[in-house]
C-alpha cells in the first residue's frame, strides 16, 4: 500500500506540476515571449539560491564538499552545453552541405535558425532534482501516510514556477510547445524512479540527497546565467528595460511565495 501511494504521489508531483506549469506558462508565452525569458531566468535562479542550496546546506554535509559538487556541476553543464552546441552545428553543417551552401558563421553560434543551447542542461538538472524530490516524498510516506500526501502536494506546488521556466527554455530550444512539454514531462517521471529508489534504499540515499540538490541547482544557475541572461543583455529603451527587470523579479518572487506557502 505504501509503495502504491509513493508511486501515485511522485507521478502526481513530478508530471502534474509540469502540466500545470504548461497551462499557465504557454498561455503567457504566446503573447510575452521576451518577458517569459526574464521570468524563466528569475525562477531558475530563485529555485537554486532560495530553495535547493539552502536545503542542501541545512544537512550534515560539509560546506566544502557541497561547494566542490556545485563547482563540478557547473563545469559538467558547461561541457554538456558545449557538446549540445557542437551537435547542433554538426547537424546544421550536414543539412546545408547537401544543398551546396554551407555558411561558416553557423558553426560559431550565429545562425538564428538553429536551436539555442541550454535544453539538455535543463533536462539533466530537472532529472537530478526530480530524483531527489522522489526520495523526499518516499521518506515522508514511509514515516506517515498523511505526511506523504502533504509532501507530494508541497513538491507539486513549488515545482510549478520553475517548470514554467524550464518550458520556456525548452520551447526556445525545441521549437515547439509539444516537444518542450514531452521532454519536461519525461524528466518529471524521474520523480517516480526516485520514489522507488527511496522506498527500497531509503537509509543509504538520504545521505546523498544534499548532493542531488546541489547538482540540480548548478544546472539552473548555469542555464540562467549562461543562456537566458545573455539573451536579455540588449540595448533597450527605458520602458523595455524596466519591464525586463520587473519580469525577472516576478520570477524570483513567484518561486519565493509559492515555496513559502508550500512549506
Amino acid at each position: 500500500m505504501t509503495l502504491i501511494a509513493i508511486l501515485i504521489g511522485t507521478i502526481a508531483a513530478g508530471v502534474g506540476s509540469v502540466w500545470l506549469a504548461a497551462l499557465l506558462g504557454f498561455a503567457m508565452l504566446a503573447r510575452f515571449t521576451q518577458h517569459m525569458l526574464s521570468l524563466a531566468a528569475g525562477a531558475l535562479m530563485a529555485t537554486a539560491f532560495m530553495h535547493l542550496l539552502p536545503e542542501a546546506f541545512e544537512s550534515e554535509a560539509g560546506a566544502h564538499d557541497l561547494f566542490a559538487w556545485l563547482l563540478v556541476g557547473l563545469v559538467f553543464f558547461f561541457l554538456l552545453d558545449k557538446a549540445e552546441l557542437w551537435h547542433h552545428g554538426h547537424e546544421h553543417h550536414h543539412d546545408e552541405g547537401g544543398h551546396g551552401h554551407v555558411h561558416a558563421h553557423a558553426h560559431h553560434g550565429h545562425d538564428h535558425h538553429a536551436p539555442r543551447s541550454g535544453g539538455w542542461t535543463v533536462l539533466a538538472g530537472d532529472s537530478v532534482h526530480a530524483f531527489g524530490d522522489g526520495i523526499l516524498i518516499a521518506s515522508a510516506f514511509v514515516a506517515d501516510m498523511r505526511l506523504g500526501v502533504i509532501t507530494a502536494l508541497a513538491v507539486l506546488a513549488h515545482e510549478v514556477p520553475h517548470h514554467m521556466g524550464d518550458l520556456v527554455v525548452l520551447r526556445h530550444t525545441s521549437g515547439t510547445s509539444r516537444a518542450a512539454l514531452l521532454k519536461v514531462s519525461l524528466a518529471g517521471t524521474v520523480t517516480a524512479l526516485g520514489g522507488l529508489a527511496g522506498y527500497f534504499l531509503l537509509t543509504q540515499l538520504q545521505d546523498y540527497l544534499p548532493y542531488f540538490l546541489v547538482v540540480a541547482s548548478s544546472s539552473f544557475v548555469y542555464v540562467a546565467l549562461a543562456d537566458l541572461i545573455p539573451q536579455l543583455q540588449k540595448r533597450l529603451g527605458l520602458g523595455a528595460t524596466v519591464a525586463q527587470i520587473a519580469w525577472l523579479l516576478a520570477g524570483i518572487a513567484l518561486v519565493t511565495v509559492v515555496s513559502g506557502l508550500a512549506h
